[in-house]
């Protein structure tokens, strides 16, 4: 197990966003970053089963109105939302089941948003239809389009897929398959057991995180938390990569933005080559998308290939339920006269392991399989001061003052008080 300690002096969290140039192994993050906005696309399912009223005593369907008109309200400037809804229009019963299968339509377009708009097409859904999840996700996908940022679909929904095929599920790995940088992920207001399975295995395909709500306040936060987080996706695609079970095996990785799975209690191993004179940075988060034991953590160290620890960084702990976060920072303070010279006659670069392990557990019911999704970044920068235990650095000078000041302050009272008291005596 883990243990969780506070780190002492310097920061945890190093998010960098690094250009590097493309080539040959080492593997190298994706040259140029992206002037794109962000973009994500909320798809509402609004089939006749949004009319149970089981959310803190309203309708899903209400209570799933609010969520989006207070997202709207909330939307970042720089954010390009859509809206897309599916079984809105055709009514069940009443309506040929394949025509109501079929049922899947844009409220709002994928740009800035024009919020009063936007609302006013909210108020006026009704929930009549049934529920084709798999076309609606291959609709938004289009929605959205192709670039080299991450886009996101938001799914809300209370049910399986009533009109497969397409199967969601298979549609979620068919867009994953495609490359398109397309996260999808999914929130259920129930708990019922098939929609969970059908609802994770979305997400899982995609790397995208399920969550249940039963709750106003859930709803809305979750939502809100995963249209802002489309706003911190990274300009640069993060890179696919695969750690090895080992330092000796694993990818040289150059200053870049790098994703991977981890499956439960497995150690992660990757290579950074640093000259002499660089500080190593590095940072890695950890999506929590499917349901954990209570008691857990990520480390992240740095090892020399020889096994000796150089630093660490355990859970900082992120402040949000679904990622844990970490990061560590660690100087090559050999002088340059002491590092062998490469063949260019640059002192010579040597390997530093970064090992990613967790403490991750789960009940029975949990799928293991495929591994957590992990982000990692990689930077390499001058050298300054090796973090160690707490420093006080110039405050020395003014710890030394105040002593002074103190010492002679008590010198002064005292020497008064015993005037004092002889002027009393006499």
């Amino acid at each position: 197990m883990i243990t969780k300690r506070c780190l002492a002096g310097g920061v945890l969290l190093v998010i960098l966003a690094v250009l590097a140039p493309p080539g040959a192994p080492p593997v190298s993050a994706d040259d140029g970053g992206s002037s794109e906005p962000p973009k994500v696309e909320l798809v509402l399912d609004v089939s006749g089963s949004m009319r149970a009223r089981d959310i803190d005593g309203n309708s899903r369907m209400a209570a799933a109105q609010q969520a989006l008109n207070e997202v709207v309200d909330a939307l970042p400037a720089e954010t390009q939302l859509g809206i897309r809804v599916l079984g809105s229009q055709y009514r069940f019963p009443g309506s040929p089941k394949t025509v109501g299968c079929r049922d899947t339509r844009q409220l709002a377009p994928v740009g800035p948003m024009n919020k009063v708009e936007a609302k006013t097409a909210i108020a006026t859904l009704r929930p009549t239809g049934w529920t084709p999840i798999g076309l609606a996700l291959r609709a938004a996908a289009r929605d959205l389009g192709t670039g080299e940022t991450t886009r996101r679909i938001v799914l809300i929904t209370d049910g399986e897929d009533t009109c497969s095929p397409p199967d969601p599920c298979d549609v979620a790995r068919e867009l994953a398959a495609q490359g398109t940088h397309l996260v999808v992920d999914t929130l259920g207001l129930t708990l019922d057991d098939k929609v969970r399975r059908q609802l994770t295995c979305i997400a899982d395909a995609t790397g995208g995180t399920y969550t249940a709500v039963q709750h106003q306040q859930e709803l809305t936060g979750r939502l809100n938390q995963l249209v802002q987080r489309a706003g911190a996706t990274y300009k640069q695609t993060p890179r696919q990569v695969a750690g090895a079970a080992q330092c000796a095996n694993a990818p040289v990785l150059t200053p870049g933005v790098y994703t991977d799975r981890e499956r439960f209690s497995e150690h992660r191993w990757y290579r950074v080559q640093v000259a002499p004179g660089q500080e190593l940075r590095a940072s890695i988060s950890i999506a929590l998308d499917r349901q954990l034991n209570p008691d857990h953590g990520v480390l992240l160290r740095a090892v020399s290939p020889g096994g000796q620890e150089l630093v660490r960084g355990t859970d900082a702990g992120s402040g949000r339920t679904d990622v844990l976060s970490t990061g560590l920072r660690w100087p090559d303070q050999r002088p340059e006269t002491d590092a062998s010279p490469a063949p260019d006659g640059e002192p010579a670069a040597k390997p530093v392991c970064l090992v990613v392990s967790n403490s991750f557990s789960a009940p029975a019911h949990v799928r293991t399989a495929p591994g957590m999704p992990l982000e990692l970044t990689v930077d390499l920068v001058p050298s300054s001061d090796a973090p160690g235990g707490p420093d006080l650095g110039r405050g020395w000078l003014l710890l030394v003052v105040l002593t002074g000041t103190g010492l002679g302050a008590g010198l002064v009272i005292g020497w008064l008080a015993r005037w004092r008291a002889a002027g009393r005596e006499n």
